[in-house]
């Protein structure tokens, strides 16, 4: 997960910057607005292009410098030899003369084109000696095109760059003319874009509203805004009503999304990610174990038989949005296999914390309205093994199981992981049929384009379109996709917000100190221990292998970012201390174990990656 926002992040900006000498120019130098293509003469996308491109030169004149680079399309024998005869040009005026013809002469790229284009650079005339210098230099140019799209993650054709950050809205006249001109909407579209593409954002986004929460709650604002989150809200039907204050709401309704985001996520690892063999699954899952077994098994020894021992579930979870965040913004001092590792072995951490609700942290059990939880699994059984893949009938199905988990006694947002692991998959899509299928319908309602009364594709063909692009995603995935950025950026900072404020106060320590120890103690020393403990055992009875791409020094860095338990930590914490001073009391504790969990772990990663790199010099 981590290394794919990685990847997204960087591929969003130009690798290169504009060449007045390499790279082939329209427009002044000097214009404010820079669009770099890279294209291929054979893409029939890049063609249709040029049009638009056409379009927006005439409307913005001299604001607008315009370059194409070559990214030859693969599949397509005349697709590199059109790049390399344009490079033959003598002079950019030739080359863009070449350009042009490359793209406009006929409707499909032909030998007949690179033939004629041939003949205008006067390629035909050449001797032998000089003919190949012109090809020798035509394919480097083009082989350096090439590199430069790779490092600037082109994956197809055609790709554009404006001022350069990867443009990846519509191809039309109006919408690239609001994209480079900056519109108030476009600025802030890709700022957002920009900002939850960075992978460390979300876990920034937590700390700041955490931050915020503890700035009111210790402000002359903080009776109100305690009084804010207590304040009843519901519906009313008739004689009967359902109401929650706006805390309950967020931390057993909306906090519901969180959970169905970590069970698809859950589902997604053990289908297809890195837990699907048992192999690359072995080593996580012994790390995660360790991890929350030492921690709870410290806290018991600390805290003797009472109501403070229900809360050994506190330091046993790990959040896993600061612990990527901290990860990811070390970059490559963190292997890709230790960001995997604690990824995957966080996930297995979830799956732990999810258990323990269940079974220790919910209430008095109702069982009329846990027949009826079950009933409704059942129907979600059905409509899952009788192949329905719209969304909508399981959401609505899951709204009704999350109102039937609540009556029932368990946590309500348990219903988001049931749901969650009856969602459906499907096998992979045939990509090459569906395109097919695809271009055909394209093809033929471009046929009717230039008849009276026809406005665009007709509805059958646009419901076609609708349906090859439902089957490209499983619901599993398309949920996965919409729902996990609101759960990062809207339901965890919410749930911080409402849950992290903490009066400071030396009369919230007083006679807490041995739980304050059990928590801190709990995350910042039993996660990695447990960590490094569990999976050295794993390693030495064969049942996983470690990697020698990291240390088990690094692996104990990993295991002390572990150590960072805020979201799910605070979460139990509530559900385990329901008197308001033990609760503060804990939350205090997770935040100086999340802090010191995370100047070790970055400490430790720091200091071993530092001497490993010596070693190898």
């Amino acid at each position: 997960m981590t290394e794919t926002q990685d990847t997204v992040a960087a591929s969003k900006r130009l690798d290169r910057p504009v060449d007045d000498v390499l790279d082939h120019i329209l427009g002044p130098v000097h214009a404010p607005i820079t669009l770099v293509e890279y294209g291929s003469y054979a893409c029939p996308h890049c063609r249709a292009a040029n049009e638009r491109i056409t379009e927006v030169r005439n409307q913005l004149g001299e604001r607008l410098r315009y370059v194409f680079r070559h990214r030859p399309l693969i599949g397509s024998d005349l697709a590199r030899p059109a790049a390399e005869l344009a490079e033959s040009a003598a002079n950019h005026t030739q080359f863009w003369d070449a350009h042009v013809t490359l793209m406009t002469r006929s409707n499909t790229l032909t030998e007949e084109d690179l033939r004629a284009v041939a003949d205008d650079l006067g390629l035909t005339r050449m001797d032998a000696e000089m003919a190949q210098r012109v090809a020798e230099r035509a394919r480097q140019r083009v082989e350096f095109d090439i590199d430069s799209s790779q490092a600037s993650g082109v994956y197809f054709t055609p790709t554009f760059f404006i001022n350069g950050r990867r443009y990846d809205g519509p191809w039309d006249e109006s919408s690239f003319i609001d994209a480079m001109l900056g519109s108030l909407g476009h600025r802030v579209r890709t700022a957002a874009l920009s900002f939850a593409s960075w992978a460390p954002s979300a876990g920034i986004l937590l700390l700041l509203a955490s931050i915020l929460a503890m700035v009111l709650t210790n402000s002359s604002l903080g009776a109100g805004f305690e009084a804010f989150w207590h304040t009843e809200f519901g519906f009313a039907f008739g004689q009967t009503g359902f109401r929650m204050s706006l805390l309950h709401w967020v931390n057993d309704a909306l906090l519901t999304v969180f959970f169905l985001v970590v069970g698809l996520e859950i589902k997604r690892e053990f289908t297809v990610g890195h837990l699907a063999s048992r192999r690359a699954a072995a080593l996580p899952i012994a790390a995660a174990i360790g991890g929350m077994t030492v921690p709870t098994l410290i806290y018991l020894f600390l805290i003797p038989a009472g109501p403070w021992s229900i809360g050994w579930g506190v330091p046993m979870a790990t959040d896993t949005a600061f612990a990527v965040a901290l990860v990811a913004m070390m970059g490559a001092r963190v292997p890709v296999e230790l960001r995997i590792f604690l990824t995957a072995a966080a996930i297995v951490d979830d799956i732990g914390a999810i258990i323990v609700v269940a079974i220790f942290y919910s209430g008095d059990l109702h069982a009329g309205y846990l027949v009826a939880a079950i009933a409704l699994i059942g129907v979600l059984v059905l409509l899952n093994r009788f192949g329905i893949y719209r969304v909508l009938p399981y959401i609505l199905i899951g709204v009704a199981l999350w109102a039937c988990v609540h009556a029932s006694g368990l946590h309500a947002t348990l219903a988001g992981v049931i749901l969650a692991t009856f969602i459906p998959t499907r096998p992979p899509p045939d990509y090459t049929t569906l395109a097919l299928q695809a271009e055909a319908i394209l093809t033929t309602e471009a046929q009717h384009s230039s008849e009276q009364y026809r406005r665009g594709p007709s509805a059958p063909a646009l419901e076609a379109l609708d349906t090859i692009h439902d089957r490209l995603e499983s619901p599993a995935d398309r949920l996965l996709r919409n729902a996990a950025p609101r759960s990062s950026y809207l339901v965890l900072p919410l749930f911080a917000l409402a849950n992290a404020g903490v009066a400071i106060s030396t009369d919230v320590f007083s006679q807490h100190g041995m739980l304050v120890l059990a928590i801190v103690a709990g995350l910042a020393i039993g996660k990695p221990l447990g960590f490094v403990l569990a999976s050295a055992l794993a390693v030495r009875f064969g049942i996983a292998h470690k990697p020698d791409t990291y240390s088990w020094g690094q692996l104990a860095g990993a295991g002390a970012l572990a150590g960072i338990g805020f979201t799910m930590s605070l979460f139990i914490a509530g559900q385990a201390f329901p008197h308001v001073g033990d609760f503060a009391v804990a939350k205090i504790a997770v935040f100086a174990a999340s802090v010191l969990s995370s100047v070790v772990g970055v400490a430790v990663l720091w200091r071993t990656q530092a001497r490993k790199n010596m070693q190898e010099a």
